[in-house]
């Protein structure tokens, strides 16, 4: 039997390639997409699809890694064309009941939410899969083993197919052509070493490729993964040498920014690039994230 092809579509989010993507694997009586991608990308969702001779109603199951819009505002739309939504156990009540989540979205993008996130609808309860902590799902003659990889969100899964990984955003963000990645830490949820905790568990599967939804299919995992350690590793021992100044938020978020942009000028990255990982992972967010982190986990401790 010939090995399933995973093709990567670029949802083109916001006019940008390398954004966000949705992962496509065909199989006898169907497709399963990795991510679904927000509302507003639907289209380019769908022109994906096309370009490989599918329609919507042929995707049979998204695999949803968490339930931030960029990576799951589509889901009940496609849900509606018939799709099996599979969810972390935490992330489901909010694709039931999406109110909650759009108004915490709402009160952060203000009126450019239909911008950037397009419609978010819900999923009916009978759409919905529910999988445990190292399930294997069984979709035709696909498997998929799925990981709890909590860290940047709680409601977080990773799912390994064959020799890859889909890391959704618990593998950090990354350009294809570049050996760099950064680490997107939105509140609420950002906790370093529940973090740490899922790179070990994920290093123990020993996969070959690793494809974070921001974006992409890279084969040298294992680098990765050590780089996202070290990653999360500089940016907790930066957040230790700032926070004692009692910096206000928007004071961290300059500090935050600065730091990344001498970042992006060590690596040679070009403002296209630079554009894309600002839109895969906006720095004032993981401003916010670690501010929340600081007080939540780090004073409390």
């Amino acid at each position: 039997m010939a090995k399933p092809r995973v093709v990567t579509i670029d949802l083109n989010f916001q006019n940008k390639t390398h954004a966000i993507a949705s992962y496509l694997i065909r199989y006898d009586d169907g497709a399963v997409l990795i991510e679904s991608g927000p509302g507003s990308t639907l289209s380019a969702l769908e022109t994906g699809l096309a370009n490989e001779g599918l329609s919507p109603r042929d995707i049979t199951h998204v695999l949803l890694t968490h339930i931030h819009l960029d990576h799951a505002g589509g889901a009940g739309w496609l849900s509606r064309q018939g799709a099996q939504i599979v969810v972390h156990p935490n992330g489901a009540p909010h694709l039931l009941n999406p109110e909650k989540l759009i108004a915490s979205a709402a009160r952060i993008y203000g009126d450019r939410m239909q911008t950037l996130w397009g419609e978010f609808l819900p999923v009916a309860e009978n759409q919905l899969t529910v999988p445990k902590d190292a399930e294997e799902i069984l979709i035709g003659n696909l498997k998929f083993l799925v990981i709890n990889t909590p860290g940047h969100a709680d409601h977080h899964y990773s799912y390994q197919f064959e020799d890859i990984c889909f890391s959704g955003d618990v593998g950090g963000v990354r350009i294809p052509g570049f050996q760099y990645l950064r680490v997107p830490m939105p509140p609420p949820e950002l906790h370093f070493g529940k973090w740490r905790e899922s790179i070990t568990r994920l290093r123990e599967l020993k996969f070959t490729k690793i494809a974070p939804t921001h974006f992409g299919i890279f084969d040298d995992a294992q680098w990765h993964l050590s780089e996202l350690e070290r990653n999360i590793n500089e940016t907790e021992k930066w957040l230790e040498e700032i926070m004692p100044a009692d910096p206000s938020l928007d004071e961290l978020r300059e500090k935050f920014s600065a730091w990344m942009q001498e970042q992006s000028l060590t690596q040679n990255l070009s403002g296209d690039v630079i554009k894309a990982y600002s839109l895969a992972n906006p720095l004032g967010m993981s401003a916010d994230g670690l501010m929340r982190y600081w007080k939540k986990v780090k004073m409390a401790g």
